[in-house]
């Protein structure tokens, strides 16, 4: 039994959390043990208020429950880990804010420290250990103050630090319960925003506690080490064999002479690392400043292999597989630029051969930190053969955009783009030739691009056109965006949400090329609908496409057991005659699937079914690839 008699105030120098293990019960009987000769199995059964939380730690932190089975003892053994477990068990509750606590112990129906109780455990006669815990009221947060360590704050960042502690929440308040995760927390929040404010070498020095029983309150006393503020010195980067070192030390030296910062020293790192050369980069801040009283900086990074090839596959129903091979140069004069080249075939089973199959071929070549600047230059040309049941297309189109990194997550671009070609159905061609400027921006903070579990992704385009032959000029926009939620937090329930929106203002539809009107329908759009089928039709019920697109997607993945899950999914689309989105033809499929986790991705199987069937299509679709449908 716990000593009633507890002093009216207590100091601690440091608070302890033991290591918690939950296990999701509050009160629970462990079976016995198989006997082994000269031991005493035991069964243990620890005891808390009704609805209290405390069960699953209290048995994380007891070695009669721990050792129960795996390490079966004798007699005084088992009285042995009954007393030990007293003090684990308090320290339990004590770290959850319960500092008047009782905790009453019986071995086989007495005290541990009962006369002749070694006596009364006979080996290979199971023993019942009951452990009742009487948690008391929990204290509360008290008085919370911040000072420095023997001195006043010695700087101006760190005085404001602090100041900001007084009026930003970091993590505990007044009133609180007193557990000691929420204090640890709270002093970490303090020094890392020390450590924001320019100061490298911030720490804490040992906390004061004080615990009152009279108010059942406890009063901490954060004792802060800011140490110096500083500077960044000027970065060194090394392990590089191929790539140019006078390209990283730009990179890396943007951060020269600012005021050191975590967040900025981890930025610089991510944006090395995104050039796309290197599989580490790791960042190194020296534990002195120089003779300057600057921070030494080092970057460490270590190249890939400069080539790669890889493919890609899918499977629709309609149209049959698709394949796509590529060969990338990821540093192709030595400054981190990125060549790829491409070809893709589709539709390898329209028409029960290859003459309605299309192709694609492209190369793309990226350049970045153009002119040793923030922007980076992306071209590209590509040559493609299309033959849809929407159109006919072969044409020749390419873009030269410069993009710059806002953000870790927002990237805009804009440049000029061509589209020269000819388009048509059933041998009646048309010519074109488009010029225009693209306008984008991309936005992405999910955590795999693959298979994403939580995050917003979206990307939003707006090209003016003007047609060098007929002098017509129109815009084309759209904007898409999808959203994933993790329901349980153990990325095993994830739902995701997508949407799209499109619309071509100052052009009528029929005076649209056919490829630059919008279409729905197919995997990537209304799964269970022909590709393109959704939206306006010709006298030969053929698609004619529109000026305006609204889509809509909900999908819930399951996680089943291991690598295997399963989708429930719902799609949405409609495709207007005018600019303005419509609802008027809004056509919906649903379905279901089956994923398998890989190292490189899901692989996806769907079937899904239209809700509206629609004259001439297949009534279905199965679709088969690599990575999530969005």
């Amino acid at each position: 039994m716990q000593d009633d008699d507890v002093p009216a105030r207590h100091t601690l120098k440091r608070i302890a959390l033991p290591f918690c293990l939950m296990l999701g019960m509050a009160r629970a009987q462990e079976a016995p043990a198989p006997a082994e000769p000269g031991t005493v199995p035991y069964t243990i059964e620890i005891t808390t208020p009704e609805g209290s939380d405390l069960g699953d730690p209290l048995r994380a932190s007891s070695q009669l429950v721990q050792l129960r089975e795996r390490a079966p003892t004798s007699a005084l053994g088992v009285i042995g880990r009954t007393q030990a477990d007293l003090p684990r068990l308090d320290a339990v509750l004590r770290s959850e804010g319960y500092y008047a606590s009782r905790i009453l112990v019986s071995v086989d129906g007495r005290p541990p420290d009962a006369p002749n109780l070694v006596e009364q455990l006979q080996p290979g006669r199971s023993v019942p250990i009951r452990i009742t815990v009487e948690p008391g009221p929990r204290y509360t947060m008290g008085r919370i103050l911040v000072r420095a360590a023997g001195t006043p704050m010695p700087s101006p960042e760190a005085r404001e630090a602090v100041a900001e502690a007084a009026d930003r929440p970091f993590g505990i308040a007044e009133g609180d319960p007193a557990r000691a995760a929420a204090v640890l927390d709270a002093e970490s929040t303090l020094v890392e925003r020390l450590r924001q404010s320019g100061h490298p070498f911030a720490a804490a020095a040992p906390r004061d506690a004080v615990v009152d029983h009279n108010t059942r309150t406890m009063d901490v006393t954060y004792v802060l080490a800011p140490g110096p503020v500083a500077n960044f010195a000027r970065p060194l980067v090394t392990g590089q064999t191929r790539v140019s070192t006078a390209l990283l030390d730009h990179i890396a030296g943007r951060i020269t002479d600012r005021q050191f910062s975590p967040l900025l020293l981890d930025r610089t790192r991510r944006q090395l690392n995104a050039l796309g050369v290197f599989d580490s980069v790791q960042a190194r801040a020296a534990e002195r400043l120089d003779e300057s009283g600057r921070l030494p900086v080092t970057f460490v990074v270590e190249e890939r292999k400069r080539r790669a090839l890889g493919f890609t596959a899918a499977y629709e129903t309609n149209f049959g597989p698709t394949g796509q091979v590529y060969w990338e140069h990821r540093n192709l004069f030595g400054g981190a630029e990125r060549l790829r080249l491409e070809a893709e075939v589709s539709r390898l089973g329209s028409g029960g051969g290859t003459s309605r199959s299309n192709f694609r071929t492209t190369a793309n070549l990226r350049f970045p930190n153009l002119f040793n600047s923030d922007y980076a230059l992306v071209t590209e040309i590509s040559y493609l053969r299309q033959r849809l049941e929407a159109y006919d297309r072969d044409a020749v189109a390419g873009s030269a955009l410069l993009e710059r990194r806002i953000t870790d997550q927002l990237v805009l671009q804009g440049g000029p783009t061509f589209d020269i070609g000819r388009t048509g159905r059933d041998g009646n061609w048309t010519s074109y030739s488009l010029v225009g400027v693209q306008l984008g921006a991309r936005y992405d903070s999910t955590d795999n691009p693959l298979n994403p579990t939580r995050g917003i992704k979206a990307g939003a385009n707006v090209t003016p056109y003007y047609e060098l032959r007929g002098g017509e000029t129109f815009v084309r926009m759209r904007l898409d965006a999808s959203t994933y939620f993790d329901l349980w937090g153990d990325t095993g329930s994830i739902v995701a949400v997508r949407g799209a929106l499109g619309s071509v203002p100052g052009a009528d539809r029929d005076a649209l090329p056919y490829h630059m009107r919008y279409y729905a329908g197919g995997g990537g759009s209304v799964r269970g609908y022909d590709f393109q089928s959704i939206g306006p039709r010709d006298s030969r019920n053929r698609p004619l496409g529109g000026a305006s697109l609204v889509e809509a997607s909900v999908e819930l993945r399951q996680r089943i057991r291991g690598p295997l899950g399963m989708a429930l999914f719902v799609d949405a689309g409609a495709v207007g005659d005018n600019p303005t989105p419509t609802f008027s033809n809004l056509r919906v499929g649903a379905g279901a699937g089956v994923r398998y986790l890989t190292p490189i991705g899901p692989i996806r199987a769907d079937f899904a079914l239209p809700l509206q069937k629609q004259e001439g299509s297949s009534g279905y679709g199965i679709y088969v690839g690599l990575g999530q449908a969005f």
